[in-house]
């Protein structure tokens, strides 16, 4: 995917939902899509699904362009990417079995009734689910069991691709992790590439290779999931990973809390420069008059910051906001783009 940009006409203004993000993801790879509820996340993965139209940039699958594929000849491209929904019960049609649910994208595709019977259960199987349970209908299932479903479904044409949209967000505390092993399972046995889309680093953290951040609509920050996880380079990163709960509380009492400050901006009224200029403890002058652009920061990392921050950002989450404000561009200077 290159510069892509969806926007959304509204009342208010023009929406700038996706502005100018571009991504790869490798066979078998799991790329986490993270960021605060409205970022874009969501409508970057349909807009890969071509479930709402981009307004510019390019969709690239095995090497072909289908960004501007009609509804027609994008049928045969179907069956290479699919899509998990965050919500189980209503992805679901409620008045047909769960074994019509999984055959109906094979019966579209041409497979003959004993192929769609035997390619059903070998899914339910996959995903832990009795064959013998194909007959019952959505509803006599839990959520996890639903979510499954909806698993299997995805995966009946052995796509190349799944865009997991909050697959899990839905789901009990308890369930979430039999979901999150699942999925991983399933791309170390089959090779399928996830986009991962959510809003919750634990998970992310659990099944990425790759993590990207969004915000407002662009990127800030790519990289190794470890890396970043461990390492935040950029403030709206560690911003994230600070409102992440723990397990412990005793670690959660202990540890430095990075609390954003500021209001967020408006999407159809963007700052001028850096869009987290606004919130930002580190904003300077140069933030707010010229927007960073995504530059590499070690070996396969990228940030969308004019400044080095990766050794400060730790301290920063102890110190007054104020104190930062007055110091950020005399001591984290480094490189700033005239």
């Amino acid at each position: 995917m290159r510069s892509l940009v969806v926007d959304y006409q509204t009342s208010s203004g023009v929406v700038h939902a996706v502005n100018d993000v571009s991504l790869e993801i490798e066979p078998g790879e799991t790329v986490g899509l993270v960021g605060e509820s409205g970022c874009g996340k969501s409508t970057l993965g349909k807009a890969i699904m071509h479930l709402i139209p981009a307004n510019n940039g390019q969709i690239v699958l095995d090497g072909q362009n289908i960004t501007s594929l009609s509804p027609s000849a994008m049928r045969p491209i179907r069956s290479k990417m699919q899509m998990i929904f965050q919500d189980p019960h209503n992805s679901l049609n409620p008045r047909r079995t769960v074994g019509n649910l999984i055959a109906q994208p094979l019966q579209v595709a041409g497979y003959d009734k004993a192929a769609i019977s035997a390619r059903v259960a070998e899914l339910m199987t996959q995903v832990g689910l009795p064959p013998d349970a194909a007959s019952r209908y959505p509803h006599e299932f839990s959520g996890g069991q639903r979510q499954r479903i909806g698993i299997a479904r995805a995966l009946a044409l052995k796509p190349k691709l799944v865009i997991c949209d909050e697959p899990v967000s839905a789901l009990d505390v308890s369930i979430r992790a039999q979901v999150i092993n699942l999925l991983q399972d399933l791309s170390d046995k089959l090779g399928v590439s996830y986009l991962f889309i959510s809003h919750d680093l634990t998970m992310v953290q659990h099944i990425a290779n790759k993590l990207i951040v969004m915000y407002l609509g662009r990127i800030v920050e790519t990289g190794s999931a470890e890396t970043i996880w461990k390492h935040p380079a950029h403030p709206y990163t560690q911003a994230l990973l600070a409102a992440a709960p723990v397990a412990d509380p005793h670690v959660m009492r202990s540890r430095k809390r990075f609390v954003l400050q500021g209001d967020l901006p408006s999407p159809t009224d963007l700052p001028e420069g850096c869009a987290f200029s606004t919130r930002c403890p580190f904003a300077t002058d140069h933030c707010r008059q010229e927007r960073p652009i995504l530059r590499p920061l070690g070996e396969n990392r990228r940030t969308a910051c004019h400044y080095d921050l990766v050794d400060q950002i730790e301290s920063a989450a102890s110190a007054s906001v104020s104190s930062l404000s007055r110091k950020a561009e005399e001591k984290y200077k480094v490189g700033a783009r005239a």
